[in-house]
């Protein structure tokens, strides 16, 4: 008995660790988490470790004072579903931090933030 236990509690530890890893999470995004660029960005790359739903996917800037900016809505790129594009307007030097919430598709919603800076 002891033979078949050990087993089966082994195969179901590594489903549960499988499970923990199938969310989207944030990979690296363009300009960078917590960069410092010289010139503003058109846009907000941001990757992650599994493919996007482009309905449930969506991503938003603020400015330093924390009010919203006005960009086109995030995008899922067609040709990586597991990069969400954010096009940016002109901005002016400043802190700024991206928000976004993904679902992967196999159904897991993750979220957060990060900032980056465009210097004078």
């Amino acid at each position: 008995m002891k033979r078949i236990v050990m087993p089966i509690a082994l195969l179901a530890a590594g489903f549960r660790a499988a499970a923990a890893l199938a969310h989207a999470f944030l990979d690296h995004a363009v300009p960078a988490v917590g960069s410092t660029v010289t010139a503003a960005p058109k846009e907000v790359q941001i990757f992650y470790t599994q493919a996007l739903e482009p309905a449930f996917s969506a991503a938003t800037l603020t400015g330093a004072d924390g009010q919203p900016i006005a960009t086109a809505a995030a995008s899922v790129d067609p040709q990586n579903p597991m990069e969400l594009v954010l096009k940016l307007p002109p901005l002016t030097p400043g802190h700024y931090k991206v928000s976004w919430r993904v679902v992967s598709v196999d159904t897991h919603r993750t979220e957060g933030t990060f900032s980056f800076d465009i210097k004078p």
